[in-house]
């Protein structure tokens, strides 16, 4: 019975991960960009010791072994680790690619060191359940001194927008729930971030920079930050909320690649995320909404955020003062 219920499990836990890396693979600027920085920099890649974290099917693992790599390990804790195998072997590209279920902590290499790591460790608002304490954990133990990743930068942005449509439909549609109060219900929605596309018409502000990452020297502790910010209304407006999205970089290629997830660039499977503010702000052209925004990885849950986000506003139609606290959960 027990063999039943394991390959039970292990038939969910391989299916349930198919269509994430279905969507991710479909993310033709995630991929893309990855494939440009590999194959653009084959002199980089040229008989080196690659590591991949998190590698999935193994799609960034066989960019590297297209470029010259002399070996790629890549590292998965999950399930889908055989179906990689199975994926290289087809590539026939198992000389170049070793394949190691488990976690990176734990994980032994059969090398010492590594000359490149590669990963896609990004996650909604960049750091949410994201997989970047694991890089840092392969950087520290197997990255030679001068060694590269791939990619090195992150950078995360905030605005503010006007987004009074889509705010009345998942907020005040709790107000008469089938004739019924549910308002209480408010205060938890406004609490949850919201992970969606957000049209760049959408911007009332210029963006800020809330967070830059050099995943080369960052440490974890880095990771929990509090930050200020302005946000300068380009038009005259309401401010409904604050959205968020990041940029990635591949700082160390002869010529850097970059890709972005903000309403301006093209779509991503990370989207954007939204935090709407209890109130309404009426801003003019030119007045601003300062801040301070806190990132912090939550006490019983550290793949959780907890955010908060402090701001003041003064106008000629108004001012405001807020305490909002999110959780990405």
């Amino acid at each position: 019975m027990a063999n039943t219920e394991e390959n039970k499990d292990y038939y969910f836990d391989s299916y349930a991960h198919f269509g994430i890396h279905e969507e991710m693979l479909k993310d033709e600027v995630r991929t893309l960009s990855y494939r440009s920085a590999i194959y653009n920099n084959k002199h980089l890649f040229k008989d080196k010791v690659v590591l991949d974290v998190g590698c999935g099917t193994g799609i960034l693992s066989m960019f590297c072994a297209k470029a010259g790599a002399k070996h790629v390990y890549g590292i998965d804790m999950s399930n889908i680790i055989h179906q990689a195998r199975q994926i290289v072997a087809d590539n026939n590209l198992s000389d170049k690619i070793t394949l190691i279920q488990g976690k990176m902590e734990e994980v032994q290499l059969p090398v010492d060191k590594v000359d490149i790591i590669v990963s896609e460790w990004m996650g909604y608002f960049l750091l949410y359940e994201s997989m970047l304490d694991t890089v840092l954990v392969a950087r520290d133990k197997y990255l030679v001194p001068g060694g590269l990743i791939f990619p090195d930068k992150a950078t995360m942005y905030l605005a503010a927008i006007e987004d009074g449509e889509y705010k009345d439909e998942k907020v005040e549609y709790w107000n008469n729930v089938y004739g019924f109060d549910y308002s209480s219900m408010k205060k938890v929605v406004l609490k949850e971030p919201l992970v969606d596309t957000v049209e760049v018409k959408a911007a009332v502000s210029t963006p800020c920079v809330i967070k830059e990452i050099d995943i080369t020297t960052v440490t974890k502790e880095d990771l929990a930050f509090t930050t200020n910010f302005k946000l300068t209304a380009a038009r005259n407006d309401y401010v409904h909320g604050f959205v968020s999205w990041f940029d990635i970089g591949f700082t160390c290629c002869h010529k850097p690649i970059y890709f972005s997830t903000g309403p301006h660039a093209k779509y991503t499977h990370w989207k954007q995320t939204v935090f709407y503010t209890p109130d309404t702000i009426n801003i003019n052209q030119g007045e601003s909404i300062e801040g301070r925004l806190v990132c912090v990885p939550n006490k019983e849950n550290p793949r959780n955020l907890d955010i908060i986000i402090d701001y003041t506003f003064e106008g000629e139609h108004g001012s405001a003062e807020e305490h909002c606290e999110y959780r990405m959960s």
